[in-house]
């Protein structure tokens, strides 16, 4: 039997509203939202404030006779978790690697770049995507209509 009468069908979700952004959009760079680090000789910490991060680096390694390494950490405060590591063992030739990845950082976790020896460097930038609930972060500037 056929029904005389119409249902409208309204969509409230974000999409149908227009304000949804796709992800590779969200993920953008922007002049206020990126945190420049570099690591040469040293230990630097990328990110430590909870939530989801998008760290892009490039790695530079070079050996002169011993054992050099790049590394990137993941710690809860007691342990560190190697991530990434670069590892050169004897009289290798200078090379770079880029890498990307995101990573999440749950409350009291830390992330840093660890560079053995100052022919070596690790430097990128990184930005927060999402907070800890996974609500996402647009580039600083950006709004959507």
């Amino acid at each position: 039997m056929a029904q005389n009468v119409i249902v409208p069908v309204i969509d409230l979700t974000s999409a149908a509203e227009g304000s949804s952004v796709p992800q590779i959009l969200q993920t953008a760079m922007s002049f206020g939202s990126q945190t420049v680090f570099t690591a040469n000789a040293s230990t630097e910490t990328i990110a430590n404030t909870a939530g989801f991060w998008e760290v892009r680096f490039v790695s530079c390694t070079q050996t002169v006779g011993t054992l050099e390494t790049n590394t990137i950490n993941l710690s809860d405060g007691a342990t560190n978790k190697a991530i990434y590591q670069d590892v050169k063992t004897s009289n290798e030739a200078f090379t770079t690697t880029y890498v990307q990845f995101v990573v999440f950082l749950a409350s009291g976790d830390s992330l840093s770049a660890v560079s053995s020896r100052v022919n070596n460097y690790v430097h990128g930038t990184v930005r927060q995507i999402a907070d800890v609930n996974g609500k996402l972060i647009n580039p600083s500037g950006f709004t959507p209509q």
